[in-house]
C-alpha cells in the first residue's frame, strides 16, 4: 500500500519545499591594503647548466640545518629510576628493621623492669614475713592459747 519512492518516502507522502540558503559574506570592518615588501636582501641568482644543455635558474637557498642533536644521557632515565626505587626500597627495610629491633629492646626492657620489680616487692614480703617472729614491739596473739567467750579473746 504505501511502497517507497525511489527517494525513500512512501508513495501519497507529502514533499517538503526544500529552500536553499546561501550566505551572504560580511565586509570586513577595516580593509587594510596589501603593501608588497621587499626582502632585506636581495637573493643572488644563480644558474645551472643541465648535461643535456638546459639551463635552470633560480635562486641559491641554503642547505637545511639539521636539528642540534641532544647529549644523549649516559645512563638511562629507566636506569636511574630503577636505581632511586631500589634505594628507597632498601631504606624502608632498614627503617623497618630498626624500627623491630627498637620494638624488641623496649619489649625486653619492660619484662625486665617488671620482673625487677616482682623481686624487689617478694623481697620486701619476704623480710616482712620472717621478721615477724623476731619482731616484739606489736602485739602478738596466739590464737592456740587464748580462750574466747563472748566475742572477747582472754589470754
Amino acid at each position: 500500500m504505501n511502497e517507497p519512492t525511489a527517494y525513500g518516502r512512501p508513495a501519497g507522502h507529502p514533499t517538503a519545499a526544500v529552500e536553499v540558503h546561501t550566505p551572504t559574506p560580511i565586509a570586513p570592518a577595516h580593509t587594510v591594503p596589501l603593501v608588497p615588501v621587499q626582502p632585506g636582501a636581495i637573493p643572488s641568482v644563480a644558474s645551472v647548466l643541465l648535461p643535456d644543455g638546459r639551463v635552470v635558474t633560480g635562486y641559491a637557498v641554503s642547505a637545511a640545518q639539521p636539528e642540534p642533536v641532544v647529549a644523549k644521557p649516559l645512563v638511562s632515565r629507566a636506569a636511574v629510576n630503577v636505581a632511586l626505587g631500589g634505594v628507597g626500597f632498601l631504606a624502608v627495610c632498614g627503617g623497618l628493621l630498626l624500627l623491630t629491633t627498637f620494638i624488641t629492646a623496649l619489649t625486653a626492657l619492660i619484662t625486665q623492669l617488671i620482673i625487677l620489680a616482682a623481686v624487689i616487692f617478694g623481697g620486701w614480703i619476704a623480710v616482712q614475713v620472717f621478721s615477724a617472729s623476731g619482731h616484739r614491739g606489736g602485739t602478738t596473739v596466739n590464737i592456740r592459747k587464748a580462750v574466747i567467750k563472748r566475742n572477747k579473746f582472754y589470754g
